[in-house]
């Protein structure tokens, strides 16, 4: 699409902002009870270790300020949430995401991985400070 080549950065920083924003909210949701509050039955590791890494990894992604790594790790962790999904919640066990539920967990995952991969961008909190 060429006529919107002179918009991409912008489109990126939106594209980053509103990607951070969606993931925040999910460990509002784990850690704070906001949006209907944790799933039922979650043990702590997921509400705490998961909604730790989405509150803070949401927040750095959608600020800009070390949104590589923090999407990396962010990335990983949904990387993770996928295969639980896979192999433990899907009855029977589905690679597909569609019918093992991960749908969201695998598009956060190639999402956070590809904001890892191009950085913080312009609108961002490492544009301001001069970071590369």
């Amino acid at each position: 699409m060429g006529f919107l080549a002179p918009h991409a950065d912008k489109i990126y920083a939106a594209f980053r902002i509103m990607t951070g924003l969606m993931f925040m909210q999910h460990g509002f949701q784990k850690l704070l009870g906001w949006f209907g509050g944790p799933q039922a039955g979650a043990p702590a590791w997921i509400v705490y270790g998961a909604g730790s890494i989405e509150f803070v990894g949401g927040f750095l992604v959608a600020a800009g300020l070390f949104a590589a790594p923090a999407a990396f790790i962010a990335s990983g962790m949904m990387a993770v949430a996928f295969l639980f999904h896979t192999f433990v919640l899907a009855k029977p066990p589905s690679v597909l995401p569609i019918l093992n539920g991960g749908e969201l967990a695998a598009l956060y995952s190639w999402t956070l991985l590809l904001i890892a991969s191009k950085g913080s961008g312009i609108w961002s909190v490492d544009a301001a400070r001069g970071a590369k």
